[in-house]
């Protein structure tokens, strides 16, 4: 998939987006198999390899959104302002995606033979919830936050911006 943006910092925020997608994709399969599923046995081994994918996805994840939030959101901000508007929406919406995230390691936690099918199918909707919300965040990001970064930061700002992103999220 090309990516959209022209300068090499939000060209990085890009690319991360589609890597972190592109796991996302992984997980979220098996969320929707859960939806379905109605053989326990079947429903114990996908959450457990639903948990270790999700466990796995924290980490980039984390690195990705605290990246956005130390370095871009407050440049960005300088420009656009940090009381209201997108940015304080979508620090919301990492700090979901975070929580649903959490909320199904939390309650998948202990031995995957002592899950109800009921209790599996509901811890699976928090990450269902959390691939709901990362869809949307990344949507406006791409749509709002990014073009509005390539038209309003300077130049020199972009670049300083890129050299304190440019870091591994894997």
């Amino acid at each position: 998939m090309e990516l959209t943006f022209d300068k090499p910092a939000t060209r990085l925020l890009e690319n991360e987006h589609r890597y972190l997608a592109y796991l996302a994709e992984e997980w979220h399969e098996l969320v929707l198999m859960l939806e379905e599923e109605t053989d326990l046995r079947t429903a114990r081994i996908v959450m457990s390899t639903l948990r270790e994918k999700l466990e796995r996805f924290s980490l980039p994840l984390k690195k990705h959104t605290d990246k956005e939030e130390a370095h871009f959101f407050p440049v960005l901000g300088g420009y656009i302002g940090f009381e209201q508007g997108p940015l304080v929406g979508i620090e919301e919406e990492h700090r979901e995606i975070e929580a649903y995230i959490g909320h199904f390691l939390h309650h998948t936690e202990g031995d995957p033979e002592e899950f109800s099918l009921e209790a599996i199918r509901k811890a699976a909707r928090d990450a269902g919830e959390a691939f709901e919300v990362l869809t949307v965040n990344r949507f406006k990001e791409e749509t709002v936050l990014f073009p509005m970064a390539e038209e309003r930061i300077l130049p020199k700002q972009m670049r300083k911006l890129y050299e304190n992103m440019n870091t591994m999220i894997v």
